[in-house]
């Protein structure tokens, strides 16, 4: 029988590749959508004593974003303007109790001051850390942004927070913070305008802090990821020297294989809507391609004698959904394509792997 060459792909191993991933979305209670109230860019979970605990991005706006032009210290210029990091449980992953703040914004002249959001968790060794962004006021398109980390011994907290950023973009590159990075006078290094979306790993006896990296000078969806380590969770990290370590992606969504590290890479890039592994967690290489992946996905963790799959640690978590409505995420469906746009008060739904998900459409 003559058979295409697509045709070949189809029923050849990719068919039933470990790695392939499908998905379904569903709504929550509690971190739903709620008019005036921001809640975004979830951590990944983590149980502790039958609990689910999440972290998120939560701003309360007076109205929506007005855009760096005409932002104030009330107004808020982004989703994420003005937003602080809140944290919820659940006993069934379907069902969340929002607990409240975790981290708040600093004070007058503080390297917070503007906003604390996107957040990361790694629990080690009867330590919480949380690694999250961090702006400065007033914050402009081109005004630089960091990784800073609170620490506790609760996943309740109190959190005390770093007394300065442990990650810093590149200090390359010249350009004006009211201006447009495209138009940048010397461009920067792939990281040099910001550093975003970290999560925090231990593996090999250190600390690996994933980021996302925005230079001036570039496209702000010309994302990619990097990595640094360092042998405490507060610094210093080194920049690896193989650094962007994915040409492609937005959102950071790591988990830990048999002693690497798997990401979706996800929105932007060549390689976007694919799943990669490193080994090495430096090296990633695409393990497969994708449908209609969750946007700011945060995964379950799991204990390493748990992750005995590929996609074990990418099973089922919590997302957000931009741009949203008063209508509901009907299961099975991509969430975007039923966003109204006319509220676009940012909400958080839950994802899960289909358990049909070799099938591609």
């Amino acid at each position: 029988m003559t058979v295409s060459a697509a045709m070949q792909r189809f029923e050849g191993p990719d068919k039933s590749n470990p790695w392939f991933a499908k998905f379904k979305y569903s709504t929550i209670t509690g971190l739903g959508y709620e008019k005036g109230i921001v809640r975004r860019d979830p951590s990944a979970i983590i149980a502790i004593d039958g609990r689910y605990y999440i972290w998120y991005t939560r701003a309360a706006h007076p109205c929506t974003p007005v855009g760096f032009g005409r932002m104030t210290d009330e107004l808020p210029a982004t989703p994420w303007d003005l937003a602080d990091v809140w944290y919820a449980t659940s006993t069934d992953g379907h069902h969340w109790d929002e607990q409240g703040p975790a981290v708040q914004r600093g004070g007058a002249g503080a390297y917070d001051e503007r906003g604390v959001f996107t957040p990361g968790i790694l629990a080690h060794e009867g330590r919480y850390y949380l690694v999250y962004q961090v702006a400065l006021s007033p914050n402009y398109r081109c005004t630089p942004e960091s990784i800073a980390i609170a620490w506790a011994d609760s996943p309740d907290g109190p959190w005390t927070k770093s007394p300065a950023p442990i990650l810093e973009p590149d200090p390359s590159g010249e350009v004006d913070e009211r201006g447009d990075p495209e138009q940048a006078a010397v461009k920067g290094a792939w990281d040099s305008l910001q550093v975003h979306d970290p999560e925090l790993l231990y593996r090999d006896g250190k600390f690996w802090l994933y980021y996302k990296g925005e230079g001036i000078g570039y496209h702000h969806m010309e994302s990619k990821w990097g990595v640094a380590t360092a042998d405490s969770p507060f610094g210093p990290y080194t920049k690896s020297p193989f650094n962007p370590v994915t040409n492609s992606g937005h959102e950071v969504v790591v988990w830990q294989y048999k002693g690497g590290v798997a990401g979706l890479v996800n929105r932007c890039g060549p390689e976007k809507n694919t799943i990669q592994y490193a080994p090495d967690g430096i090296n990633f290489e695409i393990k497969s391609r994708v449908v209609v992946p969750p946007q700011a996905a945060a995964p379950l963790r799991l204990d390493d004698s748990d992750n005995t799959e590929p996609l074990s640690g990418f099973n089922w978590g919590i997302s957000h959904v931009i741009q949203a409505s008063s209508h509901l995420i009907k299961q099975g469906r991509d969430p975007l394509s039923l966003a109204d746009i006319d509220e676009p008060w940012d909400f958080l739904i839950r994802w899960e792997l289909d358990n049909d998900r070799r099938e591609y459409i």
